[in-house]
């Protein structure tokens, strides 16, 4: 069989996060992937697209503020898997004030990421009071060392010293050769642990996605363009990011100054000269754990948008040959990983990017809303009939209003043109021949944000804006009691619009 992005598919786009059951401490946890699965089977929707599940930021709560580029979020550990919480006595050994902090985010609407992080910090605390060792654990600390020993340590001096490395002890904050090895030995116990919490993650990660697999759904990740400038990765790796620049977007019809997200610049010229060895590095973790993963924010590997403190914003590399002789390597060494590759190339992407996406045969992405034909006159839409095989076509993303939403605010004869487009009469139901539509499309890979499959309104994260309805959406039912509500019926027709399609 071609591999998964080759062949006709149908998928889904959801958080991880939003993925809750019943068992579960607020938040979708690794093992409630693979009860989805089982749903997705039913839909007959063999791929899931997730956000990036590395570890957030403290405070934060969006999966692409990351300060570790390799490390698993603990947040997504269930801890009554734990055979050490069980020997601790499991959830009633927990302090009054956790137990409150577990009530708290079981009963919430949304996820409570500050709750379940209380409650799962004295949850881990107990388990890791009652381990004794295991050579289960020093087997993957050796297999991962490449990534676990910087972050291990890194983790152990934030517990010690705060979370921005920049303020540390100033020897430790230059990553000192002995200054790193006088932390190692004096933090070993918290080093420990840390590489403990991994490897409870990732044993739970790997037998929720294996279980996904035999239900015959293929995880794809999702591979940041950058991570936080107060990150393992950074503090360990100083001389491959400029930290007197920071990364964004230059002006466009969407934003009149452009966007500045904060995060370093890559020092693509010491990149270079290293071999790319930390996205080698970031490339093999992302390959090792999921089937295929989404490349974020594309163009930035081929240019990155620099904004410095002092002076003018600038693009490096500054010459489009270098910009695609860059881009194509970088591309190549995720391609080598023999993981299955999808590019973001939304937003501002210059017309060699795209060209140079096809030269490399790897799938770029075709929003519904925004495949038109824009220089003639009344811009229409490009009928998805007539969409390339080698694409990931869509309805939006993680951070567009939904269909519903975008539907509503059309004029009626925009409403039209999407119809005719489709091959519609206009007093059809709008979402599911745009569906249709998609489906049956030459587009191989067909990703639909799971809000678009059902026709909800409700959405993962808004660009531009800080408040708590960003990256806190669950579905409106457990996943494991999916089946006996409206989503059961709902997997029965889109079961049937793939088989139809020829996506099963």
């Amino acid at each position: 069989m071609p591999p998964v992005p080759y062949r006709r598919v149908a998928g889904v786009l959801v958080p991880l996060f939003s993925l809750r059951s019943t068992q579960g401490w607020g938040v979708g946890e690794f093992r409630d992937l693979a009860t989805f699965a089982g749903w997705m089977q039913d839909a007959g929707l063999s791929l899931v697209q997730l956000l990036p599940l590395n570890e957030m930021a403290p405070g934060q709560h969006s999966p692409y503020s990351s300060i570790a580029s390799a490390a698993l979020d603990p947040v997504f550990i269930s801890p009554d898997a734990m055979a050490e919480f069980a020997h601790a006595g499991g959830e009633d050994a927990l302090p009054a004030d956790a137990r409150d902090a577990l009530a708290t985010a079981r009963a919430a609407t949304a996820v409570e990421f500050d709750a379940v992080r209380a409650a799962k910090t004295q949850a881990f605390a107990l388990a890791w009071q009652a381990f004794d060792g295991s050579d289960a654990l020093d087997a993957f600390r050796e297999r991962e060392r490449a990534w676990l020993d910087d972050y291990a340590l890194f983790r152990a001096i934030v517990d010690e010293q705060g979370a921005d490395w920049r303020r540390w002890e100033p020897r430790l904050a230059a990553c000192d050769p002995q200054a790193v090895a006088e932390a190692t030995s004096r933090l070993d116990a918290r080093v420990r642990y840390h590489a403990w919490l991994q490897w409870h993650a990732d044993a739970q990660w790997r037998a929720a996605r294996d279980d996904a697999r035999e239900r015959g759904v293929a995880v794809f990740g999702d591979v940041p363009f950058m991570v936080d400038a107060a990150s393992a990765d950074v503090w360990a790796r100083q001389d491959d990011f400029d930290l007197d620049a920071t990364v964004g977007t230059p002006p466009d019809a969407f934003s009149d100054t452009g966007q500045d997200w904060g995060l370093p610049v890559y020092r693509w010229s010491r990149m270079e000269e290293n071999g790319y060895a930390w996205l080698r590095q970031r490339g093999a973790r992302a390959a090792s754990l999921y089937a295929g993963f989404r490349v974020d924010h594309l163009v930035g590997f081929y240019r990155t948008f620099a904004r410095p403190r002092e002076g003018e914003p600038y693009f490096v590399p500054a010459e489009p040959h270098q910009q695609v002789a860059q881009g194509e390597r970088v591309m190549r060494l995720f391609m080598d990983t023999g993981a299955a590759i999808t590019a973001e190339d939304l937003g501002t992407v210059p017309d060699y990017v795209r060209e140079s996406l096809g030269r490399l045969g790897l799938p770029g992405y075709l929003i519904h809303r925004w495949h038109r034909r824009w220089h003639e006159p009344g811009q229409p839409y490009i009928p998805p009939r007539e969409w390339v095989s080698n694409a990931v076509a869509t309805t939006g993303t993680h951070d567009t209003e939904t269909f519903v939403e975008w539907w509503d605010g059309l004029p009626s004869r925009e409403r039209e043109q999407v119809l005719l487009a489709a091959g519609a009469g206009s007093s059809e139901n709008a979402l599911d021949t745009v569906l249709r539509a998609l489906y049956h499309s030459p587009s191989n890979l067909l990703i639909v944000p799971i809000q678009d499959l059902f026709g909800w309104r409700d959405r993962i994260n808004t660009p531009g804006t800080v408040g708590d309805a960003n990256w806190r959406w669950v579905l409106p039912w457990p996943v494991d009691r999916i089946r006996p509500t409206p989503a059961a019926a709902r997997a029965v027709e889109l079961a049937g619009l793939a088989r139809a399609a020829g996506r099963l």
